[in-house]
């Protein structure tokens, strides 16, 4: 039965249905595509800023990525992560916006950030007059702390202690 009055009702529901579905698709897509563009917005390889480099001996907890925090207010990302095969030191590139010009005496520490591993780049600004410029080094570096070291540490000092 083509020609029934129900089946020629139900054609435009359907339509609207359907299009309803893509419109709700649409909606999702573009929430979907604004997340990750803000997601990725310091990683897209025109940010704005200068790259210093700083040699760590230990980079545990830091990759690309890794939040660089100046008095605890964040002002750039990790970039690249190599290591130096003439010094067996990892080369970490720090990302830093243009208007935050640092002493070429600044030093750079990874300090944890919580109990579970997680880690950032620390600056201190030296005292010095001159500048860091886009490529320079900073050669005060501090690398990252293993708490599990720290307590195997203790607990050796303490069975010392205890020995006596």
């Amino acid at each position: 039965m083509r020609g029934s009055p129900n089946s020629m009702a139900a054609a435009p529901d359907c339509q609207r249905e359907d299009r309803t579905e893509l419109w709700a698709g649409a909606a999702v897509l573009a929430l979907a595509v604004a997340f990750l563009a803000w997601a990725a917005q310091d990683r897209w390889p025109g940010a704005q800023g200068y790259h210093v480099t700083a040699s760590f001996p230990d980079v545990d907890g830091v990759s690309v990525g890794t939040e660089v925090r100046l008095a605890g207010v964040k002002i750039g990302r990790v970039s690249d992560i190599q290591l130096n095969p003439q010094t067996f030191l990892a080369d970490a590139v720090l990302q830093i916006p243009d208007g935050i010009v640092l002493p070429v005496d600044s030093a750079a520490l990874i300090q944890s950030d919580g109990l579970l591993g997680g880690a950032y780049i620390q600056l201190q600004p030296g005292g010095s007059m001159d500048n860091l410029g886009p490529g320079d080094e900073i050669e005060d570096v501090q690398g990252a702390v293993s708490l599990l070291q720290l307590m195997l540490k203790f607990v050796d000092s303490q069975s010392q202690d205890t020995d006596r």
